[in-house]
Formats: structure tokens, C-alpha cells, sequence
């Protein structure tokens, strides 16, 4: 697991204790981030946050801020030695908190041009914090502000969502990446 281009290429990045979280594959980060193109300046939100990886590649490429969202302690402890290990824990923001709890509570003021949601498997959390966020996006991103939800193939299935639309989806293997916009209102 490594930081692939930006200020920190090539940086090692350690992994969370035990299996409590399913890391990206570099490939599959890879490709994310050729979809995404130019990340400089950008705000983002990284739910689930893990190993904080997607994020630090994120501050790594230019993005101006990224704050980590993750309630397992040995995660926040993982992701705030990774921003030391690759320099950019000025730029990282790292939060304890139930992902849940943290959006209940925190006004995000559209701020976010990329929240990236990558919750454990299987138990459905990935339905409902895209639900959470369907209910007000505009509170946390920007007008071309997206979502994109990281999931097993397996638990994908479309969702009856008002004010976010699935604009995109690419499987790599073991994994699915959604990207989901504001619905423009008319």
C-alpha cells in the first residue's frame, strides 16, 4: 500500500491492526483518481476513512484539505501516522466519530467537492449513509460536488435516491466504485 503520484509518491503506508478494514487496491485507486482528474484545491470528506489512504492520495495530488472520518481508534491512530509518515498532516483533519453521528451533527456548509464513502461490508451502511446524504447534499458539497460510494459488486443495488443521481459505476474485481452527482433541479 502506497501513495502513488503527487507530493508523497512512493510513500509506504501502514495498514490498520486486525481486518476491520478491506484497504483499496493500488489499481483500483489508480483508476479513481484518472476519473477524477485534477483534484488541486479541493475539499474532501473521507468516510470510513480506514487507513486514510484515498484521502492522503488525495492531499498527496493537491487537494487543499481532507478530513477523515472513523470511529475504531486504531484507524484514527493508523491514518494520523500515515499523514506523519508522507508530511501532510496539515492538511488532514482526523475526526473519531461515527460516520453517522459526525453528519447528524456537523453542518458541512457545502463545502466538499468529494465525499468518498467506504463503510465495512455487507451490513448495509453503505445504502444508508447515501441516504443521510440524499437528504440535504447541498449542506456538504459543492455545486459539482460528488459522492463516490467504494462497495463489493455483491451489495450493489440502485437506490431510490431525490437529490443524488449514480452518474457512473466502475468494477475492478472485488470492487465497485459509484459516483453520484446532485440532481439538477429543475
Amino acid at each position: 500500500m502506497r501513495v502513488i503520484s503527487g507530493s508523497a509518491r512512493g510513500s509506504r503506508l501502514k495498514r490498520v491492526p486486525g481486518d476491520s478494514t478491506r484497504p483499496i487496491m493500488d489499481k483500483v485507486k489508480e483508476s479513481l483518481f484518472n476519473i477524477l482528474g485534477k483534484v488541486d484545491g479541493e475539499v474532501w470528506l473521507d468516510l470510513f476513512a480506514g487507513t486514510g489512504q484515498v484521502g492522503i492520495e488525495a492531499l498527496s495530488r493537491g487537494a487543499e484539505e481532507v478530513v477523515f472520518i472513523d470511529k475504531v481508534r486504531p484507524a484514527i491512530q493508523t491514518i494520523q501516522a500515515n499523514l506523519q509518515t508522507t508530511r501532510l498532516e496539515a492538511r488532514g483533519r482526523v475526526v473519531q466519530a461515527d460516520a453517522f453521528e459526525y453528519l447528524a451533527r456537523t453542518a458541512g456548509n457545502g463545502r466538499f467537492h468529494l465525499i468518498y464513502v467506504a463503510p465495512p461490508q455487507y451490513v448495509g451502511l453503505w445504502q444508508k449513509v447515501m441516504a443521510v446524504l440524499d437528504e440535504r447534499p447541498s449542506a456538504w458539497l459543492t455545486p459539482a460536488g460528488i459522492v463516490v460510494a467504494q462497495i463489493d459488486p455483491k451489495e450493489y443495488e440502485p437506490l431510490t435516491l431525490q437529490n443524488l443521481t449514480l452518474t457512473d459505476s466502475r468494477t475492478y474485481g472485488n470492487t465497485q466504485l459509484c459516483f453520484y452527482e446532485q440532481t439538477p433541479v429543475e
